[in-house]
């Protein structure tokens, strides 16, 4: 008997440390070659198929700023607006794959996108809900307009400048010109004394009308489908130079404008981004490396931007023009506590950085929460190293002496070929110079902050949100009428979130593919070693007490 009870022991104790080898060693390693197999995008797998076509659609909710007293802007007064939304689209992702790499590591594909609106999720809400709103296509014209008048003006200014260092006698008039370039003075204040520029913006004003369909306001009386996706009409039937002054926008290229059969034109926020794609994208399939899966490597052959300003020496790429990380759709497997990671977004032309925040649970499946960090649009200027975002393309506005915008504003206008400015919903965040300009913000970090949930192993978002709100400048334009009176401000005009919730139909699949199996390892680890330590710590007890009561026995 004391044989055998040792023997039970000693078996105990060899299942306690397979227990906690197959927990702590073999049972990772597994996983972690099985994690490793399953996100590499390899042609005919599974997880290809699962990049080709998203299993389930992105939620894509819009909140327009509707303007609550238009009238009373266009005579100097604060801007008044209500959030209306949110209007939902289901987003569905199919890309078309052009080809590998010749080593299986590379793929590129072009990425088309369509967008359904979603009745049940928006109701009340419709999309032929009327709504006033800013007239971005207008606003955008006239500041763009006045932009190219004032560049002409400052290389004008430039080139004088440089004549008058080789020409002795004119430092009263070379200062003049200093002056000029370094307020980089607005039409408004130049062009006055110019009959040329002038009567260009005499006659531009004399055909808004024709343009834009005779607008009463800088605001535009529309519906939520015209808005964001069919297009808001203009440029109906014009003649002489109102033809003239829309041949120029149509030739300008604007993703947002497109022409209609009749040959009018129309604006709309989204309707070019649903259709076909244009960008060509090539991503690492994670073959040979898992950490790098998804990770763009190239958008349109190229792999960086020439969006943003770059740094002075020839070649030198700048912070501002790096691609760094996936399209959100998803990320790098193996995650760890503190880390952070980055997405692309090309809709505003810029990679974000992800930091850690959280465990969390979704669902009963554990995650990790990362959240964008405050060097996002708030830490942008020359004391952050990154003013190669300060492209300095907006004359007249709320803006810092060195060409940046104040915290928690980016000027887009390099990115979209349009004046338009993107902070945080609801102006989260932003310097009190744009906020207290608006009536009608109410920013709260918990809804308007951007944030993903991930799972830990696989890298999989379980849910979360990219949230951004696209703004742009009302101000007074020179020999404008429709503008003479408006107050300068920072207008919001919409603002989105692009993001995802696991259904409970990939909740199912991923517990039963993932969490069930870790699950019954987990239950194999502890059973192992616990059980295993049991019966060691049992066997040693019985032979304790089966020899304590032999010695015993004597005495009696």
């Amino acid at each position: 008997m004391l044989h055998w009870s040792l023997f039970v022991s000693l078996l105990g104790v060899i299942v306690a440390v397979l227990g906690a080898y197959c927990g702590w060693s073999l049972f990772p390693s597994m996983i972690h070659k099985k994690v490793e197999q399953s996100v590499v995008i390899a042609d005919g797998s599974e997880q290809y198929k699962r990049f080709v076509n998203l299993p389930q659609p992105l939620n894509f909710k819009v909140y327009i700023f509707n303007v609550t007293n238009p009238d009373k802007i266009q005579h100097g007064a604060i801007p008044i607006v209500e959030e209306i939304g949110p209007y939902v689209y289901k987003q569905y992702r199919h890309k078309k794959v052009k080809h590998f790499s010749h080593d299986g590591s590379k793929i590129t594909y072009v990425q088309n996108v369509r967008f359904d609106f979603d009745e049940d999720a928006s109701a009340p809400y419709t999309q032929s809900d009327h709504i006033v709103a800013l007239n971005m296509h207008m606003n955008a014209f006239l500041q763009v307009f006045e932009r190219e008048i004032t560049d002409i003006l400052q290389g004008f200014a430039n080139r004088l400048n440089s004549r008058l260092n080789r020409t002795p006698g004119v430092r009263v008039l070379k200062r003049l010109m200093e002056r000029i370039r370094g307020k980089r003075k607005s039409v408004l204040q130049i062009s006055e004394n110019d009959p040329g520029l002038a009567l260009l913006l005499v006659h531009l004003n004399a055909n808004l009308k024709a343009v834009f369909n005779d607008p009463r306001s800088m605001f535009v009386h529309t519906s939520v489908r015209e808005y964001l996706f069919d297009g808001v009409r203009f440029c109906i039937n014009p003649q002489g130079i109102a033809k003239a002054i829309c041949n120029q926008i149509k030739e300008s290229g604007s993703k947002t404008i497109r022409e209609q059969s009749d040959g009018s034109l129309a604006f709309s926020f989204f309707g070019h981004k649903n259709g076909s794609g244009h960008d060509v994208y090539e991503v690492h399939t994670g073959k040979g490396d898992a950490m790098k899966v998804l990770e763009i490597q190239k958008l349109d052959d190229s792999h960086n931007l020439q969006v943003w300003l770059n740094g002075s020496n020839e070649g030198e790429t700048s912070v501002c023009n790096q691609i760094n990380g996936t399209d959100a759709s998803s990320y790098p497997p193996f995650r760890q506590r503190g880390d952070s990671m980055y997405i692309f977004s090309a809709d505003i032309c810029r990679s974000v950085q992800l930091f850690y925040q959280s465990d969390i649970q979704y669902q009963g499946i554990p995650g990790f929460r990362y959240s964008i960090g405050e060097n996002f649009i708030n830490d942008i200027g020359p004391e952050h190293d990154n003013e190669c975002f300060c492209t300095d393309k907006l004359s007249n506005v709320i803006k810092r002496k060195n060409g940046c915008l104040y915290a928690g504003a980016l000027d887009l206008t390099t990115c979209l070929d349009a004046p338009v400015i993107l902070t945080l919903p609801h102006m989260l965040g932003a310097s009190n110079e744009y906020r207290k300009m608006i009536r009608g913000l109410k920013p709260d970090a918990k809804k308007h902050q951007t944030f993903v949930d991930v799972q830990t192993l696989t890298g999989t978002p379980l849910q979360g949100g990219k949230r951004v709100q696209f703004n742009m400048f009302l101000k007074s334009i020179n020999r404008i009428t429709i503008t003479e009176n408006l107050t300068t401000v920072l207008m919001p005009a919409i603002w989105v979130e692009e993001g995802i919730q696991l259904n409970s139909e990939m909740v199912a699949f991923f517990k039963r593919k993932l969490i069930n199996t870790l699950k019954t390892l987990d239950i194999v680890h502890w059973a192992g070693l616990c059980g295993g330590a049991g019966v060691a710590v049992l066997g040693l007890i019985y032979y304790i007490y089966q020899r304590g009561a032999k010695v015993e026995k004597p005495c009696k």
